[in-house]
């Protein structure tokens, strides 16, 4: 009976020890994909705003898992810029501050975004704080005009019935066109739910 109890005994502080914290070091260098939980965007975000992430890819160091899928991710706002109407691109940084493992285990942490998953748009990591910047407008900004001055000359022409009229209309609407995009705000740097993005480790972490 002693034996058997001896051999419980043993088997339960293995399993307490296989499910319990796993202590080990997070490499330096090391990536981590993360997933938002929350949407966050240049338009609404204020320096301060608290983020939430979860992990989408776990790091494993000697064949052992040390960060499992899954971990709540907290970090806040660091800057938040919204694009212009004349010049200046959407700018937002966040700071990674503690990550939670399912066991209740709270790690301090800075590691630093290195990619984003733009989908459609343009938004990129810029600098080497991190920060996901939108991409430039002048495409967009183009098309606008181009589509504006062609409905002008359409007008134009039919109203005059002449080249002359279709090319005043081309002017006016190419105007119009300029001074839209001068008016209208570029796109804002926006962050949905369900959106990754890559995060690197300048120095390693120490897990306990």
């Amino acid at each position: 009976m002693a034996v058997m109890r001896s051999v419980l005994i043993g088997a339960a502080l293995a399993l307490t020890a296989i499910a319990g914290p796993q202590p080990g070091e997070i490499p330096q260098g090391a990536h981590m994909l993360l997933r938002f939980v929350n949407s966050i965007n240049t338009r609404t975000a204020r320096d301060g705003d608290f983020v939430y992430l979860q992990t989408a890819s776990p790091i494993s160091v000697g064949g052992r898992i040390l960060v499992p899928e899954q971990c709540y991710v907290q970090g806040v706002v660091a800057h938040a810029k919204r694009s212009g109407r004349v010049s200046g691109r959407a700018e937002l940084a966040i700071r990674l501050e503690t990550m939670t493992f399912p066991d209740g285990r709270v790690v301090k942490f800075t590691p630093k975004v290195a990619s984003v998953d733009s989908g459609e748009s343009s938004q990129r990591v810029e600098g080497k704080e991190g920060a996901i910047q939108q991409g430039s407008d002048i495409e967009t900004d183009a098309k606008r005009v181009a589509i504006l001055a062609g409905t002008g000359a359409a007008i134009g022409g039919m109203t005059d019935q002449s080249w002359s009229g279709a090319g005043i209309g081309a002017g006016i609407g190419a105007g119009v066109g300029v001074a839209t995009a001068l008016l209208s705000r570029g796109r804002e740097v926006d962050l949905h739910q369900g959106m990754s993005i890559d995060v690197v480790f300048d120095r390693a972490v120490t897990l306990e």
